[in-house]
């Protein structure tokens, strides 16, 4: 389905969804769901698109304790505050058992912040930011993606085996970017405390100066660079370090970017030879995971994102925990959520009772060029409860309950 009708389907759906005047059927189980819709909406869409598709899946098999998965679907605008906002208006009118969704983590983290304060719970599909469930984490807040630290960590493992000692960041200046940077260099120097980082670049988010942040990078004469910027930032950074030779026999790590959301766009421009954490989708040959994304080209005409995966498998989460807790009551999801297992397209994960992270990894390869457009090769599945903390270093992070 073309990305034009089908974000005009999702917000006709979301201001549908939004009308005072709709009565909602009393046999259904209602679930809160927000995300930047119109602001990012090649990358959230696909993850709506997902959500979709678990649901019709959901409910054409009986649906859960014998009623209907119904979303009441809302944008967020990516706006910590209209975020909480709608989180209110969606449990006070209209009567969700929980909520979930996002994709930027300062509305990740308000969203949590209002769940904790409220005593309402909230399953974060996408943000990435650690604070969500160590520093700031809380009863009511779980969160399905690998987070900033696990990936990282993955991306580290990869760096060290590179040799690289002095190296340069560049990562967008709001939580994410920094979370991302301080486990990196906290990560690698663990496995490597010989490495040195001397160069820094913050650029505010989808506001990068990709050639001053290229020439200040160049100039810094790293042997590596770790890269955390995407999207719009990303395409430029690409463009510019290419054009500068930025890149020319220098590692480079790039968090996100082997995403076929931010990947694709590239093109021919991929950059060939980064060491990257992304989604080779055309390549898995798990059958679960070929099940998942005939069915997404089935319902959408299209191939599936790291959104979509991350859409599906957040309502098989929650189908789950109500399957589990065998009512819809906060508490008791609460408690079915601590120690959840389920299988997904991506193989068996586990929502971790100590900090509330699932264990779902990622995929870690390098980008190649296949036909004119970016692809990851040589990528391997990692398990992402191998990088997850003890749960004595937990006990540290995290607040008691």
């Amino acid at each position: 389905m073309k990305l034009k009708t089908v974000l005009a389907t999702v917000l006709a759906a979301t201001t549908f969804a939004a009308s005072a005047t709709f009565s909602f059927a009393e046999d259904t189980i209602k679930i809160g769901d927000m995300n930047s819709y119109k602001r990012l909406p090649a990358f959230t869409i696909p993850y709506k698109n997902g959500v979709d598709l678990a649901v019709e899946e959901i409910n054409a098999s009986g649906g859960v304790l014998g009623k209907q998965i119904e979303i009441v679907s809302r944008d967020d605008q990516g706006k910590p505050g209209e975020a909480v906002k709608i989180a209110e208006e969606m449990f006070t009118s209209d009567g969700v058992v929980m909520i979930s969704g996002s994709l930027f983590s300062h509305v990740g983290l308000a969203l949590s912040s209002y769940a904790g304060q409220k005593k309402r719970l909230y399953l974060a599909a996408e943000p990435l930011a650690d604070a969500l469930v160590w520093q700031k984490g809380n009863r009511y807040t779980f969160r399905l993606r690998p987070s900033t630290n696990m990936q990282a960590a993955m991306l580290a493992e990869q760096a060290v085996k590179t040799g690289a000692k002095k190296w340069a960041t560049i990562a967008p200046n709001y939580a994410y970017g920094k979370d991302a940077v301080a486990a990196f260099k906290s990560e690698l120097t663990k496995l490597d405390p010989e490495v040195e980082f001397i160069a820094e670049q913050w650029p505010g988010l989808f506001k990068i100066d990709a050639a001053a942040e290229v020439q200040a990078l160049k100039a810094a004469e790293p042997d590596a660079i770790f890269n955390v910027t995407f999207g719009g930032d990303l395409a430029k950074f690409v463009r510019e370090g290419t054009l500068r030779g930025l890149f020319e026999d220098r590692t480079v790590l790039g968090l996100l970017t082997g995403e076929p959301e931010y990947l694709d766009p590239l093109k021919d421009e991929a950059p060939v030879g980064w060491i990257v954490t992304g989604y080779p989708w055309y390549a898995i040959e798990d059958p679960a995971h070929k099940k998942f994304v005939a069915a997404y080209e089935a319902k959408w005409d299209d191939y599936p994102r790291v959104g979509s995966l991350v859409g599906y498998t957040t309502m098989l989460s929650i189908a789950e925990a109500i399957k589990k807790a065998g009512s819809t009551d906060t508490e008791e999801l609460v408690e079915a959520f601590k120690g959840l297992e389920l299988d997904t397209p991506a193989g068996p994960i586990t929502y971790r009772s100590q900090d509330h992270q699932s264990t779902l990894g990622a995929y870690v390869g390098t980008i190649s060029l296949d036909e004119g457009k970016g692809v990851m090769v040589d990528w391997s599945y990692k398990d992402g409860a191998n990088y997850q903390p003890t749960d004595e270093e937990v006990k540290k992070l995290r607040p008691a309950e």
